[in-house]
């Protein structure tokens, strides 16, 4: 007795969508305080995020980072609560990256 083999397709597998991570600009977050999130929550040298923090400061928003939808909640709520601890308003969200 024969069987007749059947050829089953692999389902194709989406690769998972990044997302930026940026902070905002805000008239009362000082310098020092962003370049220390940058740092500490992003692993971004003292000159890369000096960078990074004048971008924020003269157009209003600036990437930190590109990670998967977890981590890049993760970093938000982790420097929306730290900011808010050190009684400062800087507001951190994410964006989707359009593929």
């Amino acid at each position: 007795m024969t069987k007749a083999l059947t050829k089953t397709s692999k389902p194709k597998l989406k690769k998972p969508n990044k997302f930026q991570v940026l902070l905002l600009n805000d008239d009362y977050t000082t310098m020092e305080f962003v370049i220390d999130v940058l740092v500490q929550f992003f692993s971004k040298s003292d000159k890369a995020a000096q960078e990074i923090m004048l971008k924020i400061h003269i157009e209003g928003e600036g990437i930190c980072g590109i990670f998967s939808h977890d981590i890049a909640q993760t970093k938000v709520t982790q420097v929306i609560e730290f900011a808010r601890r050190n009684e400062q308003p800087l507001m951190c969200v994410l964006r989707e990256l359009e593929i």
